[in-house]
């Protein structure tokens, strides 16, 4: 069983065609799920519908704390790719007996040539076959959480050695 626990980011992001803002409204998880015809047993858990730039150090804490409490030794986290590093590097630093991959999106679910649906494929493959760690998995990569960055001119993420 895979844990996934959703935090928002660019992944759930909707667009309001009246003002040209990207908002939150419901999570995109299960329909994707359904939309790669997964078969990999899932427990799916939302922990909150943010911006990652937005996401407070009381929030962080409950991503470690859900991460350390859970029963799976294999979870996904969907987050916004902006903060992604930060939030691995604080899972890194308190979780060392379970695989956590990291995922995201660069451009929303519903906008129809998202990345997302490939990322969280990647990111079950990745969670069901990498060892314990903390891991970023985007663009069909999985990184280690202290050899990675945004490189925000790419929009890719990318080795820093």
């Amino acid at each position: 069983m895979i844990r996934i626990f959703g935090t928002g980011g660019t992944f759930d992001k909707e667009y309001n065609m009246l003002n040209g803002r990207l908002y939150f409204k419901d999570t995109h998880m299960q329909e994707l799920l359904e939309k790669g015809r997964n078969l990999v047993p899932v427990a799916t858990s939302i922990l909150m519908m943010i911006d990652s730039l937005e996401m407070t150090q009381e929030q962080l804490s409950l991503i470690v704390s859900r991460c350390e409490q859970c029963e799976e030794e294999r979870i996904v986290i969907t987050h916004g790719t902006d903060t992604m590093d930060q939030t691995a590097r604080m899972l890194a630093k308190r979780i060392t007996h379970k695989t956590i991959v990291l995922t995201g999106a660069m451009i929303p679910i519903k906008f129809g040539s998202s990345d997302g649906l490939f990322n969280l494929g990647n990111a079950l493959a990745f969670a069901q076959t990498l060892p314990y760690g903390v891991y970023i998995a985007m663009n069909g990569r999985a990184f280690n959480w202290d050899n990675v960055r945004k490189n925000k001119q790419t929009g890719l993420f990318e080795e820093l050695r």
